[in-house]
């Protein structure tokens, strides 16, 4: 990698754009960066590496900070520009970070992206072809070419000698954390955390196994309970080495015992069985002799009741006999009763019928009476026609008063029509109207709505504008106040910045001690220190001041940005209520809030009124609607009456004539009598009468036949029977529930006779009597004992025989555990043994040595031969630089890091180098490092170095004998930018890049191997 060119713009301290021709100063091969301190010479690397990688190292990427000068002006953008040739590639590269500048319209400013430009140089067409924008991929096409990170350019092409210097001194993982970031060790990392990981997930799984099978040791334990071997249960914990073998067996004696204890149960149940057997069959035994003994005694006692109960029986006998008899003789019996009940109630409605009859009548036969109702009814015959001409006048009478109410409603109904059709024109007029100013009403209210709404769009717009124009005048008098402020504390800082760097030397002379280099010139001893004076400013004054510059050019910065928003809020509103003014027709392009407020008030009180009297609409016009209606129905009630008064005038006569006719037939036939149903009704109730009484006197004389009859029967039934008279034969009677319930009883005495028979008459039902009394109770109690036995062993034998089954399905599972830890209790111990290898905790790793630091060993034994060869030569050949792996005590090993002095033939620590050796070591070790790292990037040439301070700790010779390998660099075509305060350097070396600082921002100045200075 080679620089050609770099241009810097408002970056850093440089406010205006620097270039810097490295295709000049690499000339001479060695060249001097150099200037006052706070000029920029870090910035100028800075630069470099941002336009490489876009950032820059160290703190001064930090969030909050800014890359953008404070010198630029505010329309001059932020950029990097950087020539370089990298991989025989011409590169082209433009940087601009993310940057503030000023709107492009209205004020204030706004945030710009970050940009990223990349262009290779065709030397075939000798013109620049654009290959792309995109950051990821140029920041990945360079880290292709260069074969490095940001991180390890910093280290191997910017020299920071600082950090070797450190480097030298530091302990071993220091050293690691250095070499690890720039040889990217971090996969070896990753590996040893990978199997630190693979063991912790091995040691679980193998936890977590050896948990089940605790587990299942426990519930082998629980299901051993009442064994020996459930005393001594399995102890262990997880992850225990022979915990596995410790419950197999533990299992396999448990089993054993339980097997035992299952064969004792099965012998205790076949006793039991056995014994339950007999009390069984002693228990049948007793019960069937008690059964026998309680039936003979039962049948003797049946016995003895049906001997008492003989004469009942003989007289229920001889009652049925006589009963079916008689039975003969019932039906005479009811045909004799049925006659003399007919024949009372044949007396009784003579003597009723009789006595509704005159006297004269009271003894008449049936035949007279017979003949005085016909009689009667011939002259009832006669009155039919008077009696249908009396109902027919009723009805004539009712029609009329009908027809005369009837004409009384039409005639008040047709008034009525007639006053209200009278008015009926000016009353539909005024409804008309009413319906016509209600529908202007409703076009009205829509009209003023439609302006409405833009009115108060407009108002709405106003009020913002007046708003925002008082917000104007606090915004320009808030962002003037800002300004001035930060223009006050920018002079303070700058004041205090100038009298800081006047008295830097006093300020870096507190620092010193005796013994440490100087910071500037690098020599241990300071014998005349610069004295700080009373103005003096320390550093911590100047960075307050700039704090206080920074939030007042923040602030001046939000307060512009807000004061043009105002602005341009403020220019919004004033156009909005100007365009609402042409839709409602106004010339007045600005009114004010008030004339606004005013004009939609009287709009809202018009449309109010508009919209309530449109409101009324449908109400009209249902009114309308419902007075029309109401005229059609009138005029047509009024043609109907008029219609039933013409056709009432002529059914009246018609019902008057008719009248007339029909009152001399009712005189006639009334007689007497008020009415003609009066004298009809009267000849109905006698004729009835009549009728009762001869049919009264007829139904006696046939019951007094009938009962004579029925006394005949009934006596020779009785005789051929075989009773003296009818009432023996009578008594005798019974009937069918009385004769079922005699033969009932004699029946249950035959069966009864017949059962106690059968009962005496049982085999050994006379034997069993003759033995002493039978005790089923106490046989039942030892067989209920028998039984208690029987169930206690067989349960003893199930829970035995459970027991024997649960600790085999649990052995079984307990030998699976153990198969399928097997593996990873294999995989857990060749994991752990490779994890504590690499973690350098295994005791076959003798010198605690990590993976990553057995790498980094190896890469810093490289380092250390490259630096050697450059060491021996600055030293004169005295010092060599060697890796040590050697243990310090208890802590790793590793990264040591010796020195070998060939005066004393020694090798010891390279913290023991003084100031200036020190200074040599460290840069022969920076230059050693980037030529291991050039070598694990694949080779690739760096042919711009720069190296950092430190050489003001050499004297004469010693500085020679670096500038004389510094200068052999060049024998690989390589130039090297030495960045130094050293007076001395500026006359050693020509060839020379100058920055000088001024107010107004940093500057460079190239001197190319003359005497002449370019900027």
């Amino acid at each position: 990698m080679r620089l050609h060119r770099l241009e810097i713009t408002a970056f850093g301290p440089f406010g205006t754009t620097q270039t810097i021709d490295f295709d000049a100063l690499s000339t001479a091969g060695l060249f001097l960066l150099h200037g006052p301190t706070g000029a920029g010479k870090t910035s100028v690397l800075d630069a470099v590496c941002f336009a490489l990688y876009g950032s820059v190292p160290g703190a001064r990427q930090a969030p909050g900070t800014t890359l953008r000068s404070d010198h630029a002006p505010a329309g001059t953008p932020t950029e990097v520009l950087l020539d370089l040739t990298a991989g025989g590639r011409r590169l082209e590269i433009v940087r601009k970070p993310a940057q503030p500048r000023p709107k492009k319209r209205g004020g204030g400013f706004t945030t710009e992206k970050a940009q990223s430009t990349l262009r290779e140089y065709d030397p075939a067409t000798r013109a620049w072809t654009g290959l792309s924008k995109s950051h990821q991929e140029i920041g990945e096409e360079i880290t292709q070419l260069l074969g490095m990170s940001r991180d390890q350019f910093c280290q191997v092409v910017l020299l920071p000698q600082g950090d070797f210097a450190r480097f030298l001194r530091a302990d071993a993982e220091a050293r690691g954390k250095l070499l690890g970031r720039l040889f990217d060790t971090r996969r070896f990392a990753a590996v040893e955390e990978r199997l630190a990981e693979l063991r912790r997930t091995a040691a679980h799984q193998v936890e977590e196994g050896d948990a089940r099978l605790l587990a299942l040791a426990h519930r082998m334990a629980q299901a051993a309970g009442g064994l020996p071997a459930a005393r001594t249960p399995v102890d262990g914990r997880p992850g225990e080495p022979g915990l596995a073998d410790a419950v197999l067996g533990w299992g396999a004696v448990a089993r054993t015992e339980a097997r035992e204890a299952a064969d004792i149960a099965a012998v205790r149940l076949a006793a039991a069985e056995q014994a339950e057997a007999e009390a069984r069959a002693a228990a049948a035994s007793a019960r069937d002799l008690a059964a026998r003994q309680a039936r003979h005694a039962d049948a003797l006692r049946r016995r003895e009741a049906l001997t008492a109960r003989i004469p009942d029986r003989d007289r229920d006998q001889e009652a049925l006999d006589r009963a079916l008899k008689a039975d003969r003789v019932a039906p005479a019996l009811s045909l004799r009763h049925q006659a003399e009940r007919e024949h009372a109630a044949a007396l009784a409605a003579r003597a009723s019928a009789r006595a509704l009859l005159p006297p004269d009548l009271a003894e008449a036969p049936a035949e007279q009476l017979s003949a005085l109702e016909n009689r009667l009814r011939e002259e009832l015959g006669a009155l039919g026609s008077a009696r249908r001409a009396e109902s027919r006048t009723v009805a004539i009478a009712q029609e009329r008063a009908r027809l005369d109410r009837e004409a009384h409603a039409d005639e008040e109904a047709l008034q009525e029509a007639a006053a209200w059709l009278a008015d009926w024109e000016p009353r539909r007029a005024a409804l008309q109207q009413r319906v016509d100013t209600a529908q202007d009403a409703a076009a009205r209210a829509e009209q003023l709505a439609g302006r409405l709404e833009p009115l108060r769009l407009r108002l709405d717009a106003a009020r913002r504008r007046d708003a925002l124009a008082h917000g104007l005048a606090r915004a320009e008098e808030t962002y003037a106040t800002a300004r001035e402020r930060r223009n006050t504390a920018h002079e303070t800082w700058l004041d205090l910045k100038a009298r800081r760097l006047r008295g830097i030397a006093a300020e870096l002379a507190t620092a010193l001690t005796d013994g440490d280099p100087c910071q500037v010139c690098g020599s241990t001893t300071h014998p005349a220190p610069t004295p700080t004076t009373a103005d003096h400013v320390d550093k911590a004054a100047e960075d307050a001041a700039y704090a206080r510059y920074t939030q007042a050019d923040e602030t001046s910065r939000a307060a512009e940005r807000d004061l043009a928003g105002t602005r341009e809020a403020l220019a919004a509103a004033r156009e909005e209520v100007h365009s609402l003014a042409a839709p409602l027709g106004q010339t007045h392009s600005q009114p004010t809030v008030a004339e606004l407020t005013a004009e939609i008030g009287e709009l809202t009180r018009l449309h109010a009124e508009a919209h309530e009297t449109a409101a009324r609409t449908h109400a009209a016009r249902e009114a309308l609607a419902r007075a029309e209606r109401e005229h059609e129905e009138r005029v047509a009630a009024q043609r109907e009456a008029e219609r039933r008064v013409a056709a009432r005038t002529s059914h009246r006569e018609a019902l008057e004539r008719q009248q007339a006719e029909l009152a001399e037939e009712v005189a006639r036939g009334r007689g007497a009598f008020a009415t003609v149903a009066e004298h009809a009704d009267l000849l109905e109730r006698r004729i009835t009468l009549l009728t009762d009484a001869a049919g009264a006197v007829r139904e006696e004389e046939a019951a007094v036949d009938r009962l004579k009859k029925a006394d005949a029967q009934l006596a020779d039934a009785a005789y051929q029977a075989g009773f003296t008279t009818p009432d023996e034969a009578a008594a005798a009677l019974l009937d069918a529930h009385g004769q079922q319930a005699r033969r009932h009883r004699l029946d249950l005495w035959q069966a009864e006779a017949a059962a106690v028979a059968d009962r005496l008459a049982e085999p050994g039902i006379e034997e069993a009597a003759a033995l002493p009394p039978a005790d089923p109770a106490a046989a039942e109690t030892a067989h209920t004992a028998a039984e208690r036995a029987l169930r206690a062993a067989g349960a003893g034998l199930a829970a035995a025989r459970e027991r024997v089954t649960g600790l085999a399905a649990l052995a079984r599972q307990a030998e699976n555990e153990v198969r399928r830890l097997g593996p990873l209790r294999t995989a857990h111990d060749r994991v752990a043994r490779l994890a504590g290898l690499a973690a350098g905790t295994s005791a076959e790793n003798e010198r605690r040595m990590r993976l990553e630091s057995y790498v980094l060993a190896a890469r810093l034994e490289q380092v250390a031969a490259a630096a050697s060869a450059r060491l021996q030569r600055m030293s004169s050949g005295r010092y060599t630089l060697v890796h040590s792996d050697a243990r310090a005590g208890a802590r790793r090993s590793g990264l040591g890091l010796h020195v070998v002095d060939a005066w004393t033939g020694n090798e010891r620590d390279t913290a023991t180098l003084s100031g200036g050796e020190t200074f040599f070591a460290s840069l022969a070790l920076a230059l050693g490092l980037a030529d291991v790292v050039t070598d694990e990037a694949g080779g690739v040439r760096l042919d711009t170095l720069f190296i950092d301070e430190g050489f003001g700790s050499l004297d004469d010779q010693t500085l020679d004998e670096v500038l004389d390998v510094l200068d052999s660099l060049r024998e690989r075509d390589r130039s090297v930018g030495i960045v130094s305060h050293v007076a001395d350097l500026r006359r050693r070396i020509p060839a020379q890049l100058e920055v000088t600082k001024s107010r107004h921002g940093s500057a460079v100045r190239l001197r190319a191997g003359g005497d002449g200075l370019s900027g």
